[in-house]
């Protein structure tokens, strides 16, 4: 009798370098037709801005699948630079400027794109290093053009607060032509990408560092304007503890200290967020708005790691920062009111709705933080 032969089935490793791209793209493309449906029985412009942002985000994911999965290739690389490097944070960011746009956050977004542009210079400074200097033409259109924004957003947020997000978005929109123009024509090294030769992930190495030192202004106020406008969103709506009050009228001196005292008031405010929170008294919108906050922190960072050659952990903190932002836009009460098919009127589930602050809150109607 002859024993029965086997074959041994070998299964193909998971390569995260694909699995965690799909993931974020899926993720997103499925969050921005959350909010676009949001933003069609709302009509808020943060809504629309956000879907916009999050579109960016799963098309620059799914670059990033493609290129795993099946090979990256010039325009590939060249598409998945533009949005990812210029896109996503920024656009992100924008909609928290119109979220916020009756308050004193438009100090911040200022200090924020100004410190941006300054960030530029150790940007350019990196890549001189590695022996590839930028212009210093291109370093200083870029301060330069960085000043000048936060200058009109300081004076907007000064005399007209309406002004704020409409100058900011133009702002964008016009530094977006810019380096969408450069992205697309600026020579790119053989073969048309670049991938860290240990993780197989991509890095901007293959652009000349003229188009690479144009990031920080677009990535860091982008970053800075989610994260720390969730931040922000929190303090208004958790029970607050005030042990720092600030009434200085100047605009930047003022600004200033009162941003110092949300940070001080926020911490000083957490014994008591916490208390209501195992009270099920505590608004909803405070874990939610720290849960975007995490979710907007980690990509940053991991991005940022990216820049430096640290890149094992761009595709995780990508996945990991949508998911977090998800998870705090359905926490939200205030946000899904009722769960619905999306662009329906089919009811899936209704919540009952929490009390908000009083408008001056929402406004930046205190002086003191």
């Amino acid at each position: 009798m002859v024993a029965p032969q086997y074959t041994e089935v070998v299964s193909a490793p998971v390569d995260p370098n694909v699995v965690l791209p799909f993931l974020s793209s899926a993720l997103s493309f499925v969050f921005a037709i959350l909010v676009a449906d949001q933003w069609l029985r709302r009509r808020q412009t943060y809504q629309l801005i956000w879907t916009i942002g999050l579109l960016w985000y799963g098309i620059s994911a799914g670059t990033e699948f493609v290129g795993g999965a099946w090979g990256w290739n010039e325009g590939l690389y060249r598409t998945w630079y533009l949005i990812g490097a210029f896109g996503v944070a920024a656009w992100l960011g924008l909609g928290t400027v119109f979220l916020l746009r009756n308050t004193r956050f438009g100090y911040f977004v200022a200090f924020s794109v100004f410190a941006g542009g300054l960030f530029s210079i150790l940007s350019g400074l990196a890549r001189a290093k590695e022996g590839d200097p930028a212009s210093g033409t291109t370093i200083l259109a870029v301060v330069l053009f960085s000043a000048v924004a936060a200058l009109l957003l300081v004076a907007a947020t000064r005399m007209r607060r309406e002004l704020v997000a409409p100058i900011a978005a133009g702002v964008l929109i016009v530094a977006s032509a810019v380096v969408a123009v450069l992205t697309f024509t600026v020579a790119v090294d053989a073969p048309g990408y670049f991938l860290d030769p240990a993780t197989g992930v991509p890095t901007g190495a293959a652009f000349a560092s003229d188009l690479r030192v144009m990031t920080p202004p677009f990535n860091i106020a982008g970053a800075f304007a989610l994260v720390f406008g969730a931040v922000y969103s929190a303090y208004i709506f958790m029970p607050k503890r005030r042990v720092l009050r600030v009434d200085s009228g100047w605009p930047v001196i003022g600004a200033v200290g009162r941003s110092v005292a949300v940070i001080v008031n926020f911490f000083a405010s957490i014994p008591g967020a916490w208390r209501a929170f195992r009270a099920g008294t505590l608004n909803t919108r405070v874990p939610a708005t720290l849960l975007i906050a995490v979710g907007g922190f980690v990509p940053g960072w991991t991005s940022g790691l990216n820049r430096f050659g640290v890149t094992w952990s761009f595709f995780l903190g990508e996945f990991v920062g949508v998911l977090f932002i998800f998870l705090g836009f359905l926490v939200s009460i205030e946000v899904f009111s009722d769960i619905r098919l999306p662009f329906t009127q089919i009811v899936l589930a209704r919540r009952e709705r929490t009390a908000t602050p009083p408008a001056d809150a929402l406004e930046g109607g205190t002086s003191q933080g």
